[in-house]
């Protein structure tokens, strides 16, 4: 397979540019013009070509792109265009920006400056900020060799960017990352336009009449009582927050997680309060609505969605959406689901890991008590309300069940009782009070030592990484920490710690140690052993879904993943037949945790909104 590098020099403006729109808005638009381009056929010498529309699609179409792999840095813009203006989708497509993410985290930059500086490739050129709003034609003979050499030096930085980092990916991680760049530059996926524009026009109706009906305007909703009593009459929780005293507060700031997360609320009445409280015209559910309609009217062939996921968008290595209208986290209400749907004569089909991170976690700590359980079919959200409430684990009601797994969920990461308690009157409205929190916690710490041990190897971790030492974390030491570089994922890349500090901390109760790790170029993270155990919890378990995804792909093409959930399109005569493979795929353990009980469900319809359920 030959190995074609590219980069293509557009059309930008001030108010027409990457950084104002969407790639795929920026490349459907009408404004759209390609100056120029520069290709590399393996290791020959690049070639720049600039001329008008007709003639460059000529030029492109000399090359074999079904027999070829292209590179390209931010892969998801060139391979658009290829795909969208030229009618070109090579056999494979790797993006040197996701290898880099995989590779370096937030500790290096994602810029092919940074990168070719990092790697000592040489120099990116400036030339880019001269072509401010001209056209083609505007670019004298000098300029627009100039700016050739400027392209042409990008596709050399490229391609020994690639060849600098291809022995650090895995073979396998370059083929999640193709998969990841056709999902969107390939879509398979529709948009029904007609239930789009339905849907937007009664979630404006809807928010207009519930204002009116709950006596609320903007002034009403600014009181933190008067909002908090709104919530309520919607069934939620007010999101509440220990201030600096001590003393519970409503969490009702703009950068607060909870009224964050309401923002997003399934519940579009939730939304529009929230939305009318910060002040904005629009709910999440509108503006994510138009978008969705804007897409399927853009000149995309027959209202094709494509799917805007980053390769290793999140430091546990789990997809994480772009493109601004965030595929990864649509609420289970709204109805822009039942707007994505399949083409005729074929239905989507999906399946979903059933409690990953719960089986996964159990079996990285070693609590293979609780894991035996699970492989006998016990449900542990009765067994651990049992254990809370004395009962027969037979007698365990809905309810209890229902607290018994949120606190399961929360408590195998080291949460406290503060947190548990507000977490638990957050989803059930119920406040268990302090006392039965702190019992809870007592509860389980006692019955899972095992998982607590393995948070106290967490911290081991750390001070391992920062003094650039060996150690293992978990079961059979089925994490192996080297230093600096971070600990090693079954998958062969390495968790991250980028620019690791412990610091000295005065707290409530005195001073205090306390790990950060780099977040982004502004903002650090807290780590901690039970947080650390979390991240490669989450960690190994995207490397679960991707193997499971890789073995998917050898016989059906994935169009979709929503954290651990995978969809395809299948025939609507065989979709019994592949949602069983792809339940059976799910459920294949990993070699290097043979023993671990996996489960999943599915289902399949013509959108989006069809329901999973067991598959036995």
């Amino acid at each position: 397979m030959n190995l074609i590098t590219i980069d293509f020099e557009t059309f930008y403006s001030k108010d027409y540019s990457l950084s104002k729109m969407t790639t795929e808005a920026y490349v459907n638009d009408i404004r759209f013009e390609v100056i120029g381009v520069a290709v590399k056929i393996n290791d020959e010498e690049t070639q720049w070509f600039t001329g008008t529309y007709v003639e460059t699609e000529k030029w492109l179409k000399q090359f074999d792109w079904d027999n070829s792999m292209v590179i390209a840095h931010n892969a998801m813009f060139d391979g658009a265009i290829l795909g969208w203006q030229f009618d070109i989708y090579p056999k494979a497509i790797i993006c040197t920006l996701s290898m880099a993410r995989a590779l370096h985290a937030v500790s290096v930059g994602g810029s092919l400056a940074a990168l070719s500086e990092y790697y000592k490739l040489g120099v990116k050129g400036t030339e880019v900020l001269n072509a401010l709003g001209k056209r083609r034609l505007d670019f004298s003979k000098t300029k627009i060799d100039a700016y050739g050499s400027y392209c042409v030096n990008d596709v050399e930085l490229t391609y020994k960017l690639f060849k600098a980092m291809l022995p650090k990916i895995p073979k396998h991680e370059l083929k999640l990352i193709d998969m990841t760049i056709r999902m969107y530059t390939d879509p398979m996926l529709k948009l029904d336009t007609e239930m789009l524009y339905d849907h937007l026009a009664d979630v404006k109706e809807q928010k207009e009449k519930l204002l009116e009906d709950c006596g609320s305007n903007k002034d009403d909703l600014m009181s933190n009582q008067k909002f908090a009593s709104v919530l309520e009459m919607f069934g939620v929780t007010p999101p509440t927050k220990l201030n600096s005293k001590g003393l519970e507060t409503y969490a009702f700031a703009k950068t607060d997680e909870g009224l964050k997360a309401l923002a997003e609320h399934d519940d579009p009445r939730v939304q529009a309060v929230v939305a009318a409280r910060l002040g904005t015209k629009s709910t999440l559910e509108e503006t994510r609505t138009q978008r969705f309609i804007e897409i399927s009217e853009r000149p995309l062939r027959e209202s094709l969605l494509p799917v805007p996921l980053l390769y290793y968008g999140a430091r546990t290595g789990r997809w994480s959406a772009t493109d601004k209208i965030n595929l990864q986290n649509i609420p289970r209400k709204s109805k822009l689901k039942g707007a994505i749907v399949a083409p005729d004569g074929y239905v989507i089909v999906g399946a979903d890991l059933s409690a990953i991170e719960l089986r996964l976690g159990l079996a990285f700590g070693g609590q293979m008590d609780k894991v035996k359980l699970l492989g006998e079919g016990v449900d542990l959200y009765k067994d651990f309300a049992s254990t809370v409430y004395d009962i027969p684990i037979s007698d365990v009601t809905d309810s209890q069940r229902f607290m018994g797994k949120t606190a399961q969920l929360s408590l195998i990461y080291g949460t406290g009782a503060v947190k548990l308690r507000n977490q638990t009157k957050m989803m059930s409205g119920i406040d268990i009070g302090e006392a039965e929190a702190k019992r809870m916690v007592s509860l389980y710490r006692n019955d899972y030592t095992e998982v607590v041990d393995t948070w106290v190897q967490g911290d081991a971790l750390l001070r391992a990484v920062k003094n650039n030492q060996y150690t293992e974390m978990g079961r059979d030491g089925v994490i192996k920490v080297y230093g600096e570089e971070g600990a090693l994922l079954p998958s062969g890349l390495y968790m991250r710690y980028p620019d690791l500090r412990y610091t000295e901390v005065q707290g409530v109760r005195g001073a205090k140690g306390e790990w950060s790790v780099l977040k982004n170029k502004r903002e650090r993270d807290k780590l901690y052993g039970s947080k650390v155990f979390q991240g490669l919890t989450q960690a190994m378990a995207r490397c679960i879904i991707a193997e499971a995804m890789l073995r998917i792909a050898k016989k059906y093409r994935i169009t979709l993943t929503i954290h651990d959930a995978v969809y395809l399109l299948a025939r609507e005569d065989e979709a019994d037949i592949v949602l069983r493979f792809v339940i059976d795929q799910l459920r294949i353990p990993p070699v290097w945790m043979p023993d671990i009980p996996l489960d999943a469900e599915g289902g399949y319809g013509r959108s989006l909104d069809f329901k999973m359920g067991k598959i036995k």
